[in-house]
Protein backbone atom coordinates (compact mmCIF):
# COMPACT_ATOMS: atom_id res chain seq x y z
CA UNK A 1 0.00 0.00 0.00
CA UNK A 2 1.48 3.25 -1.02
CA UNK A 3 0.44 7.05 -0.91
CA UNK A 4 -0.32 9.11 -3.75
CA UNK A 5 -0.08 12.40 -5.25
CA UNK A 6 -2.47 14.51 -7.42
CA UNK A 7 0.04 14.35 -10.16
CA UNK A 8 -2.04 11.84 -12.39
CA UNK A 9 -4.86 13.44 -15.08
CA UNK A 10 -6.97 10.39 -15.49
CA UNK A 11 -7.17 6.91 -15.11
CA UNK A 12 -4.53 6.27 -17.38
CA UNK A 13 -2.00 8.66 -18.34
CA UNK A 14 1.62 8.64 -19.75
CA UNK A 15 4.50 8.95 -17.06
CA UNK A 16 6.29 10.25 -20.31
CA UNK A 17 4.47 11.07 -23.30
CA UNK A 18 5.81 9.46 -26.64
CA UNK A 19 4.79 11.51 -29.95
CA UNK A 20 5.02 8.20 -31.76
CA UNK A 21 5.67 5.65 -29.08
CA UNK A 22 6.83 1.66 -30.72
CA UNK A 23 4.78 0.16 -28.22
CA UNK A 24 2.54 0.81 -24.69
CA UNK A 25 2.88 -0.43 -21.31
CA UNK A 26 0.19 -0.08 -18.75
CA UNK A 27 1.28 -0.93 -14.90
CA UNK A 28 -2.06 -1.62 -12.53
CA UNK A 29 -1.15 -0.94 -8.87
CA UNK A 30 -2.05 -2.98 -5.40
CA UNK A 31 -5.12 -2.34 -3.42
CA UNK A 32 -4.49 0.80 -1.72
CA UNK A 33 -1.99 1.90 -3.88
CA UNK A 34 -1.59 4.15 -7.08
CA UNK A 35 0.09 5.04 -9.73
CA UNK A 36 3.10 6.64 -8.01
CA UNK A 37 4.30 2.56 -6.75
CA UNK A 38 5.66 2.64 -10.21
CA UNK A 39 6.60 6.31 -10.47
CA UNK A 40 10.21 5.05 -11.52
CA UNK A 41 10.04 2.81 -13.66
CA UNK A 42 10.05 4.47 -17.25
CA UNK A 43 13.76 5.44 -16.76
CA UNK A 44 13.99 1.66 -16.88
CA UNK A 45 12.23 1.18 -20.39
CA UNK A 46 12.77 2.08 -23.86
CA UNK A 47 12.69 5.82 -24.79
CA UNK A 48 10.10 4.74 -28.23
CA UNK A 49 7.84 2.96 -25.18
CA UNK A 50 5.03 5.12 -23.72
CA UNK A 51 4.44 3.77 -20.16
CA UNK A 52 1.06 4.19 -19.23
CA UNK A 53 0.21 4.56 -15.01
CA UNK A 54 -3.47 4.12 -13.85
CA UNK A 55 -5.19 4.80 -11.37
CA UNK A 56 -8.51 3.34 -9.65
CA UNK A 57 -11.12 5.54 -8.45
CA UNK A 58 -10.26 7.27 -5.20
CA UNK A 59 -6.85 8.55 -5.75
CA UNK A 60 -4.54 10.88 -7.64
CA UNK A 61 -7.02 13.10 -9.87
CA UNK A 62 -9.67 10.56 -9.08
CA UNK A 63 -9.70 11.35 -5.37
CA UNK A 64 -12.66 12.92 -5.91
CA UNK A 65 -14.87 9.67 -6.97
CA UNK A 66 -15.54 6.91 -4.85
CA UNK A 67 -13.89 4.12 -4.86
CA UNK A 68 -15.03 0.86 -6.82
CA UNK A 69 -15.79 -2.22 -4.54
CA UNK A 70 -16.63 -4.15 -7.29
CA UNK A 71 -13.80 -5.92 -10.10
CA UNK A 72 -16.69 -5.82 -13.22
CA UNK A 73 -16.86 -1.84 -12.44
CA UNK A 74 -13.22 -1.16 -12.24
CA UNK A 75 -12.70 -3.04 -15.54
CA UNK A 76 -15.12 -1.50 -16.79
CA UNK A 77 -13.58 1.88 -15.59
CA UNK A 78 -10.20 1.40 -17.31
CA UNK A 79 -11.57 -0.38 -20.42
CA UNK A 80 -13.62 2.71 -21.73
CA UNK A 81 -10.49 5.11 -20.94
CA UNK A 82 -8.20 2.41 -22.67
CA UNK A 83 -9.83 2.54 -26.26
CA UNK A 84 -8.21 5.14 -27.06
CA UNK A 85 -4.56 3.67 -26.33
CA UNK A 86 -4.86 0.51 -28.40
CA UNK A 87 -4.07 1.86 -31.14
CA UNK A 88 -0.20 -0.03 -31.35
CA UNK A 89 1.07 -3.15 -29.81
CA UNK A 90 0.64 -3.10 -25.82
CA UNK A 91 1.72 -5.15 -22.67
CA UNK A 92 0.23 -5.18 -19.02
CA UNK A 93 1.60 -5.63 -15.81
CA UNK A 94 -0.51 -5.70 -12.37
CA UNK A 95 0.65 -5.84 -9.14
CA UNK A 96 -1.97 -7.65 -6.48
CA UNK A 97 -5.15 -6.41 -6.99
CA UNK A 98 -3.58 -4.73 -9.84
CA UNK A 99 -2.80 -8.47 -11.40
CA UNK A 100 -6.48 -9.45 -11.21
CA UNK A 101 -7.37 -6.07 -13.33
CA UNK A 102 -4.74 -7.19 -15.80
CA UNK A 103 -6.35 -10.76 -16.14
CA UNK A 104 -10.25 -10.23 -16.27
CA UNK A 105 -9.24 -6.74 -18.71
CA UNK A 106 -7.18 -8.86 -20.99
CA UNK A 107 -10.79 -11.18 -21.21
CA UNK A 108 -12.88 -8.29 -20.90
CA UNK A 109 -10.67 -7.36 -24.19
CA UNK A 110 -11.29 -10.52 -25.79
CA UNK A 111 -14.81 -10.39 -25.09
CA UNK A 112 -15.37 -7.60 -27.09
CA UNK A 113 -13.09 -8.16 -29.88
CA UNK A 114 -10.70 -5.53 -29.40
CA UNK A 115 -7.08 -5.56 -29.71
CA UNK A 116 -5.01 -7.81 -26.91
CA UNK A 117 -1.92 -7.31 -25.05
CA UNK A 118 1.17 -8.55 -26.33
CA UNK A 119 1.93 -9.84 -23.13
CA UNK A 120 0.81 -9.75 -19.41
CA UNK A 121 2.83 -9.72 -16.27
CA UNK A 122 0.78 -10.99 -13.26
CA UNK A 123 3.12 -10.31 -9.75
CA UNK A 124 1.91 -11.48 -6.26
CA UNK A 125 -1.45 -12.70 -6.99
CA UNK A 126 -2.25 -16.32 -6.69
CA UNK A 127 -3.78 -18.18 -9.49
CA UNK A 128 -7.67 -18.30 -9.58
CA UNK A 129 -8.19 -22.02 -8.00
CA UNK A 130 -6.05 -20.96 -5.40
CA UNK A 131 -7.82 -17.44 -4.74
CA UNK A 132 -11.33 -19.15 -4.73
CA UNK A 133 -9.39 -22.11 -2.16
CA UNK A 134 -8.55 -19.62 0.63
CA UNK A 135 -10.67 -17.09 0.74
CA UNK A 136 -10.01 -13.91 3.02
CA UNK A 137 -12.45 -11.11 4.38
CA UNK A 138 -9.68 -8.28 4.99
CA UNK A 139 -12.23 -5.94 3.95
CA UNK A 140 -14.50 -6.53 6.82
CA UNK A 141 -12.22 -6.44 9.65
CA UNK A 142 -12.78 -3.64 12.53
CA UNK A 143 -10.80 -0.69 11.63
CA UNK A 144 -7.51 -1.54 14.19
CA UNK A 145 -7.04 -5.12 12.97
CA UNK A 146 -7.14 -3.67 9.47
CA UNK A 147 -4.11 -1.54 10.54
CA UNK A 148 -2.15 -4.36 11.88
CA UNK A 149 -2.60 -6.40 8.91
CA UNK A 150 -1.62 -3.93 6.86
CA UNK A 151 1.72 -3.15 8.65
CA UNK A 152 2.38 -6.62 8.39
CA UNK A 153 2.10 -6.85 4.56
CA UNK A 154 3.90 -3.86 4.08
CA UNK A 155 4.07 -0.85 1.66
CA UNK A 156 1.91 1.37 3.65
CA UNK A 157 4.11 3.95 5.20
CA UNK A 158 3.62 3.63 8.96
CA UNK A 159 2.62 7.50 9.59
CA UNK A 160 -0.46 6.92 7.16
CA UNK A 161 -1.29 3.93 9.49
CA UNK A 162 -0.96 6.06 12.79
CA UNK A 163 -2.05 9.39 11.84
CA UNK A 164 -6.33 9.30 12.51
CA UNK A 165 -6.60 12.00 9.94
CA UNK A 166 -4.38 10.24 7.03
CA UNK A 167 -6.06 6.40 8.27
CA UNK A 168 -9.73 8.11 7.70
CA UNK A 169 -8.82 9.29 4.32
CA UNK A 170 -7.10 5.99 3.24
CA UNK A 171 -9.71 3.35 4.89
CA UNK A 172 -12.51 3.61 2.93
CA UNK A 173 -10.41 3.20 -0.57
CA UNK A 174 -8.57 0.25 1.15
CA UNK A 175 -11.60 -1.91 1.92
CA UNK A 176 -13.10 -0.87 -1.22
CA UNK A 177 -9.70 -2.41 -2.82
CA UNK A 178 -9.36 -5.75 -0.66
CA UNK A 179 -13.64 -6.01 -1.90
CA UNK A 180 -12.91 -6.20 -5.51
CA UNK A 181 -10.25 -8.48 -4.26
CA UNK A 182 -11.87 -11.01 -1.78
CA UNK A 183 -15.25 -10.83 -3.58
CA UNK A 184 -14.16 -11.55 -7.04
CA UNK A 185 -16.20 -15.17 -7.85
CA UNK A 186 -16.14 -15.80 -11.60
CA UNK A 187 -18.60 -18.06 -12.71
CA UNK A 188 -18.30 -21.50 -13.27
CA UNK A 189 -18.66 -21.72 -16.90
CA UNK A 190 -16.43 -19.05 -17.98
CA UNK A 191 -12.76 -19.39 -19.41
CA UNK A 192 -10.16 -17.71 -17.17
CA UNK A 193 -6.99 -19.00 -19.44
CA UNK A 194 -5.65 -15.94 -20.71
CA UNK A 195 -5.14 -15.93 -24.79
CA UNK A 196 -1.85 -14.01 -24.88
CA UNK A 197 1.80 -14.48 -23.42
CA UNK A 198 1.97 -14.53 -19.92
CA UNK A 199 4.30 -14.53 -16.86
CA UNK A 200 4.22 -14.48 -13.41
CA UNK A 201 6.48 -12.77 -10.79
CA UNK A 202 6.40 -12.79 -7.09
CA UNK A 203 7.70 -14.07 -3.78
CA UNK A 204 9.20 -16.93 -1.94
CA UNK A 205 7.90 -15.76 1.46
CA UNK A 206 4.62 -13.76 0.38
CA UNK A 207 2.01 -14.58 2.86
CA UNK A 208 -0.81 -13.88 0.06
CA UNK A 209 0.53 -15.38 -2.63
CA UNK A 210 2.53 -18.36 -1.96
CA UNK A 211 4.91 -20.14 -4.65
CA UNK A 212 2.66 -23.26 -5.07
CA UNK A 213 -0.35 -20.57 -5.86
CA UNK A 214 1.69 -18.93 -7.88
CA UNK A 215 3.14 -21.81 -10.01
CA UNK A 216 -0.70 -22.53 -10.43
CA UNK A 217 -1.05 -19.89 -13.17
CA UNK A 218 0.66 -22.58 -15.78
CA UNK A 219 -2.86 -23.94 -16.05
CA UNK A 220 -4.64 -20.81 -17.36
CA UNK A 221 -3.07 -20.91 -20.66
CA UNK A 222 -0.98 -22.36 -22.88
CA UNK A 223 1.51 -19.29 -23.88
CA UNK A 224 2.62 -19.43 -19.97
CA UNK A 225 6.32 -18.08 -19.86
CA UNK A 226 7.21 -19.06 -16.66
CA UNK A 227 6.91 -18.40 -12.87
CA UNK A 228 9.86 -15.91 -11.70
CA UNK A 229 9.84 -15.71 -7.84
CA UNK A 230 12.56 -13.12 -5.60
CA UNK A 231 13.43 -13.42 -1.91
CA UNK A 232 10.76 -11.08 -0.17
CA UNK A 233 7.11 -10.29 0.53
CA UNK A 234 4.66 -9.15 -0.94
CA UNK A 235 6.48 -6.05 -2.23
CA UNK A 236 9.45 -7.95 -3.27
CA UNK A 237 10.51 -4.88 -6.02
CA UNK A 238 10.06 -1.78 -3.55
CA UNK A 239 13.58 -2.63 -2.66
CA UNK A 240 14.96 -4.24 -6.14
CA UNK A 241 15.77 -0.76 -8.36
CA UNK A 242 15.30 -1.69 -11.44
CA UNK A 243 15.56 -5.22 -11.73
CA UNK A 244 12.07 -5.94 -12.35
CA UNK A 245 11.37 -3.36 -15.19
CA UNK A 246 14.34 -4.70 -16.53
CA UNK A 247 13.19 -7.88 -16.51
CA UNK A 248 9.53 -6.74 -17.75
CA UNK A 249 11.15 -4.40 -20.52
CA UNK A 250 12.94 -7.63 -21.51
CA UNK A 251 9.59 -10.13 -21.57
CA UNK A 252 7.69 -7.48 -23.60
CA UNK A 253 10.29 -7.06 -26.44
CA UNK A 254 10.60 -10.60 -26.70
CA UNK A 255 6.89 -10.40 -27.27
CA UNK A 256 6.89 -7.63 -29.56
CA UNK A 257 9.35 -9.50 -31.83
CA UNK A 258 7.10 -11.02 -34.69
CA UNK A 259 4.24 -7.89 -33.87
CA UNK A 260 3.27 -6.11 -37.09
CA UNK A 261 3.61 -2.42 -36.21
CA UNK A 262 0.75 -0.27 -36.65
CA UNK A 263 -0.48 2.89 -38.40
CA UNK A 264 0.99 6.12 -35.66
CA UNK A 265 -1.62 8.00 -34.24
Amino acid sequence: MTSWSGTAKGAVFPARPVAHPRARLFLFHHAGGSHQVFRDWDRHLPGDWEVCLTDAPGRGMLADQAPVADVQTLVRHFMDELLLWLDRPFAFFGHSMGALVAHELTLALRGARLPLPVWVGVSARGCPRAVRERPTTLHALPSSPLREELKRMGGTPGHILDDPELWALLEPVIRADFSVVENWRPAADRALELPVPFSVYGATADPWASPAELAGWSEYGDRFQGCRLFEGGHFYFASRGAEIPVLVREEVQAALNGVPSRSSR
